[in-house]
């Protein structure tokens, strides 16, 4: 299994997703693939923000080797599964892909992990605010178990 997380730059959400499904999946012997990128190519080769990398760390999570990567059509047609963070990443992917099968594997991440309801259909975008890390952390967190009881 493959698996892409998908956010705006890739330096919030998506590495935190993309630690937390990777965790999820080696602690349950899963030898999965999993990666992040972003739509906008903002932060291309950057690491993740030094927000996201504490609260990460905070939860003995190192997330500080990843690198922000812009998502192309042949990554969709690479992973087995693309999760976008919110509605707006979903739908770029969708118009990114080149073919059905290709538009078929995106989704948004809190409902593929069966979480939407009160906490809405999105992951919200922290960048804005510094206090709202913690909150992503703990709705990610849930997401990314969700997800992979859901494969596994």
């Amino acid at each position: 299994m493959k698996i892409l997380a998908v956010c705006l730059g890739n330096i919030c959400r998506s590495p935190l997703a993309e630690g937390l499904l990777r965790r999820e999946a080696e602690a349950r012997g899963l030898d999965w693939e999993i990666a992040s990128g972003g739509t906008a190519n903002y932060h291309t080769g950057k690491p993740p923000d030094p927000r996201s990398v504490a609260i990460a760390r905070e939860h003995d999570l190192d997330i500080t080797g990843q690198r922000s990567h812009q998502v192309t059509a042949d990554d969709l047609e690479y992973y087995d599964l693309v999760l976008g963070m919110d509605r707006q990443n979903v739908e770029d992917m969708k118009e990114r892909a080149r073919t059905q099968v290709q538009r078929e594997k995106v989704h948004l991440f809190l409902e593929y992990a069966g979480l939407v309801g009160s906490d809405g259909p999105d992951v919200f975008d922290p960048y804005y605010d510094d206090r709202t890390f913690a909150g992503v952390y703990d709705l990610v967190a849930r997401a990314a178990e969700g997800t992979i009881t859901r494969l596994g």
